[in-house]
Formats: C-alpha cells, sequence, structure tokens
C-alpha cells in the first residue's frame, strides 16, 4: 500500500473500532460507570494497571476493585482509614495481589495530596514532544513513600526500555477527546499529539505488517518507531490508529 492508502485503510478501521460499541468488551467500561473527574481518573488508572492477560478477567477483577473501594475509588483514596485497607488483602489478578493493591491506594494519596493530583503531575513533566519521560517521573513519585519493592513491577518506566503499554493506555484514555465517546478527553492540559500508541503483542504484530514498525521487540525504541510513523498520518491525534492497529490484530486476526 502507499502511504495514502494505508492511511485511508487505518482511517477505516478507527471509524469503526473507535465506537461505544468497543467499550462492551474493554476495560474501558470500568471508568465509564462513573461521572466525578476523579473517579474516571482513579479507576482508569487502577484498570490500566491490572490491564494483562485475558480481558474478560482484566473487567472481572477491576469491578472488584471498584466494590471493595465502595463504589467510590477517589473518596476511598483520599479519606480511607487503616484499617479499611485489610479488605484489600484477599485481592489478586495475576501477580498484582492485595498488597500491591493497598500500595496504590497509598501512592495515589500521595499523588493527590501532595502533587495536586494525576493530571497535575503529569503536565508539570511532559516534553513539548513525549509523554514519556512524564511516565518515568511518574513511577519515581509515585514510590516515593514508604513501599514494598516488589509493587515497583507494576508501573513501568521508559527510560528502563519499557513501552509502558498500561500507562500509555491509561493516558489515551484521559487525553484523547473526539465525539465518538469511547476516550474520556478530561485532561485538557496535555495534547494528544504528544501522546504514544499503547504497543503490545497485538498491535506491534498488525504494525509490522503494515509497514510501520521494523524493531521487533515491543520496547521503547519500537515505540518511539511506531510513534514517528503514526505522527506522519496524523500529527495531531497519532494515537487513534490505537484503535486500528488493535482492532485488526484481536477482533480481524490480521
Amino acid at each position: 500500500m502507499t502511504k495514502a492508502e494505508l492511511k485511508e485503510f487505518l482511517d477505516e478501521k478507527v471509524s469503526y473500532y473507535n465506537h461505544p460499541r468497543f467499550i462492551e468488551s474493554d476495560p474501558i467500561q470500568i471508568p465509564h460507570r462513573f461521572y466525578i473527574k476523579e473517579d474516571i481518573e482513579v479507576s482508569g488508572f487502577l484498570t490500566a494497571s491490572i490491564a494483562w492477560g485475558n480481558r474478560k478477567s482484566i473487567i472481572t477483577n477491576a469491578n472488584k476493585m471498584m466494590t471493595l473501594m465502595g463504589e467510590s475509588p477517589y473518596d476511598f483514596i483520599i479519606n480511607h482509614k487503616e484499617e479499611q485497607l485489610e479488605s484489600l488483602l484477599p485481592f489478586v489478578h495475576r501477580t498484582f495481589n492485595g498488597h500491591d493493591f493497598i500500595q496504590f491506594i497509598k501512592s495515589l494519596q500521595h499523588i493527590y495530596q501532595q502533587h495536586q493530583g494525576i493530571e497535575s503531575f503529569f503536565k508539570n513533566h511532559i516534553t513539548k514532544d513525549s509523554t514519556q519521560p512524564a511516565i518515568a517521573r511518574f513511577k519515581e513519585t509515585f514510590f516515593e513513600n514508604e513501599h514494598l519493592a516488589r509493587t515497583q513491577k507494576h508501573i513501568s518506566n521508559p527510560e528502563r526500555g519499557s513501552a509502558a503499554k498500561r500507562i500509555n493506555m491509561y493516558l489515551r484514555w484521559m487525553v484523547r477527546k473526539d465525539n465518538s465517546g469511547v476516550d474520556f478527553g478530561i485532561w485538557d492540559t496535555i495534547s494528544p499529539s504528544i501522546l504514544s500508541c499503547p504497543l503490545d503483542v497485538h498491535s506491534g504484530r498488525v504494525a509490522r505488517k503494515l509497514g510501520l514498525l521494523s524493531n521487533k521487540q515491543n520496547n521503547a525504541k519500537a515505540l518511539l518507531e511506531l510513534d514517528k510513523a503514526l505522527r506522519k498520518l496524523d500529527a495531531n491525534d497519532p494515537v487513534k490508529y490505537d484503535f486500528a492497529l488493535f482492532g485488526l490484530g484481536v477482533f480481524e486476526g490480521f
């Protein structure tokens, strides 16, 4: 395909998958249960943090998280009592267990109380053309209070070579805004133009088949290569193509 043909093909797939019906089978349905900005932020962050493995299991366990927080995630983050955290101990999603959950609650409270919230933190640490340095700083700050060493593995660091798929997906949810009703677009202090595609096994495979990616590993270098390719297709909203790449890979077996 020529560049024009490739763009037309992918734009058609974006139009098809960037649709409310997409929400029904995707973890993004969890933050769509809420209406208050901070509830959307917290539920989205926690959901994205366990978004690996079987999607049905991700959704089931993210719903359990919300239930354990009394269906008021932000209020729980800010106002929980120490004894309430004990009820989180039985939680488990793959290698993310109750101790990790408790640490995330404490670290999120720290972010909101000491750094004016998640959006404010990212806004203050992005560069003019990338969110990746902000992700690295976020991990540092997220764990600057007392924490279990084991929990650090649940937030990726692009500066250590990670594609940081889950947190890039979270940023897409919060920043992208269009008329489809899938992504929230509640962070208007960050431009969608600097977002990075959530690179995983599905989007990576499709991107390679389409000639958008040559790097054989799904790492930070591959993400930079894919970002450059997608920004040539749409400089203002490159990560909309995540819908196309993911949809082609998961639903069409491309």
